[in-house]
């Protein structure tokens, strides 16, 4: 492990109160809280040299576990060779979180793909709005409490039910 590394990791733990989480193939990943994450992302980016942010995406836990959200940030330092993540717990009812435009300006995209896909609001961020789906969409499609529309699969035991449900053209 590089000293860069080290230091990073010491400041996340003793000065934002960041915790371990399950380790996954040797990769650094950290818990932080909602409140201390502009504090920690721009202590990385600044003082331990976390230039780029490589990816952000979301976990839904729902039902197993709360907080229901994880958004999980990927960073990377391109002088010294090394990645990290970090993991926010969000609350399922009014996920919300500030924005890292301010630090990470890729950031803009990510979190609307985040705020349509999943409904997690972003403080503060300059275009909040649907990415992917129309704008009058209605829910968010990558919440696992996400209604699922979908037609059933036809195999050769129910063909014949299958058949008389299929919608057909009208001539």
């Amino acid at each position: 492990m590089s000293e860069n590394l080290k230091a990073a990791i010491k400041a996340l733990k003793d000065d934002f109160g960041a915790e371990d989480y399950k380790d996954f193939r040797e990769q650094d990943r950290f818990v932080v809280y909602p409140d201390k994450l502009l504090a920690a992302c721009t202590a990385l980016r600044d003082e331990h040299g976390f230039e780029m942010l490589m990816g952000v995406s979301c976990v839904d836990y729902w039902p197993q576990q709360t907080p229901r959200f994880h958004a999980v940030y990927q960073m990377a330092s391109l002088k010294h060779k090394i990645r990290l993540e970090l993991r926010v717990p969000l609350d399922g009812n009014e996920p919300e979180m500030d924005t890292l435009t301010g630090i990470y300006p890729n950031a803009e995209w990510y979190e609307r793909e985040m705020y349509d896909m999943f409904g997690i609001h972003f403080s503060d961020h300059p275009d909040l709005r649907r990415i992917l789906m129309p704008a009058d969409w209605q829910g968010h499609p990558l919440r696992k409490d996400y209604p699922l529309g979908y037609e059933e699969v036809q195999f050769s035991f129910n063909f014949e039910e299958i058949e008389v449900k299929k919608p057909r053209p009208k001539d």
